[in-house]
């Protein structure tokens, strides 16, 4: 068990912020998109989430998206780089060479500033935040003012996450974001993948062309994707890069992992504003995938169905757009 602290420190050569609460313990690298590198139960030697090895801090500098838990603002693809909102047509680059089309905005990269971190008799937290204005780097893709606030929070109730989005412009603005977050399975020492199962919330699952782009379409549930919805199936049964409307069941909208030799559950509850899973495996490669809550259809300026089915969230000016996840053990 830890002392309830929250600190200034590092984390493999970089600045970090480390929350400690009872036996959790937890990082985020503001500098790198803030990204929350880390989310452990040093009681039993659990890590949650994919952290570079040891002396593999350039990877994660070079492709920050599969650790830990990325920023993606815009998320997803938009074809050939193109985002047509309000009557007008914004250029976005075209990063991603093999489809011809703009992945995943800018917020996982560019550096975020800590607000405020400390602790409390219940809970130790830090809060960043990344200021969208003329002078950031996006802007000149997508001109518009915003205010983006994370809060992550230890306490014994495991890791939450508070997001805030604020409009600071003149214009109404997109609001579209996902998180692409990269669970360990195993997440326990000395685990085995072969023994853990994952149930999501997914609905229906999006026909894909081959630019990794929606057709408007929706394709028929495999038997496994079937058993995702229900009792859970191994992470791993084929390779995965799914793109799925959400189906929230009892009120939520959760990824859960269980441990079945251990019998421990971790479960990630996203909240229902999110109206889209994307679930990604790299390639059914044992060690970790990633079930990415999302707020928009993958290319959804682009796509004519109504708003509020393929998640295109706007924000007019002054107005405030937020929601809460987390990440615990039953």
């Amino acid at each position: 068990m830890t002392d309830n602290k929250a600190f200034q420190g590092s984390f493999q050569g970089e600045q970090a912020v480390w929350l400690q609460f009872g036996k959790y313990e937890a990082a985020i690298l503001p500098e790198i998109g803030g990204n929350l590198i880390a989310f452990r139960d040093l009681e039993s030697g659990y890590n949650f989430l994919r952290e570079p090895a040891e002396g593999q801090i350039e990877d994660f500098k070079s492709n920050p998206g599969v650790y830990g838990i990325p920023v993606l603002f815009p998320p997803n693809r938009y074809e050939d780089g193109k985002f047509p909102w309000r009557g007008e047509v914004y250029q976005l680059p075209v990063n991603e060479e093999a489809t011809g089309n703009h992945l995943h905005g800018f917020l996982h990269t560019t550096p975020w500033l800590v607000e405020d971190f400390g602790t409390t008799p219940f809970e130790s937290y830090v809060t960043v935040k990344a200021v969208v204005d003329e002078k950031h780097e996006s802007y000149k893709y997508l001109p518009f003012k915003f205010t983006i606030r994370l809060k992550y929070t230890l306490s014994e109730n495991g890791l939450s996450q508070h997001l805030f989005v604020r409009n600071e412009g003149t214009n109404e603005m997109p609001c579209l974001l996902a998180f692409h977050t990269a669970i360990n399975a195993p997440f326990a020492p000395n685990g085995v993948a072969g023994d853990y199962l994952v149930k999501a919330t997914i609905g229906e699952r999006w026909e894909l062309n081959e630019r990794m782009l929606p057709t408007g379409k929706f394709q028929p549930l495999s038997e496994e994707e079937k058993a995702l919805q229900g009792e859970g199936v191994n992470p791993f049964f084929a390779p995965m890069d799914n793109h799925y409307t959400v189906a929230p069941q009892n009120g939520r909208n959760l990824m859960e992992l269980r441990d079945t030799k251990l019998g421990v559950t971790l479960v990630y509850d996203v909240g229902t504003s999110y109206k889209q899973w994307m679930i990604w495996n790299n390639g059914a490669t044992e060690g970790f995938f990633c079930p990415e809550p999302q707020i928009n259809l993958v290319n959804a300026p682009k796509v004519d169905l109504p708003a509020d089915e393929i998640g295109l969230f706007s924000l007019a000016p002054g107005e405030i757009w937020e929601e809460t996840a987390r990440i615990y053990v039953k």
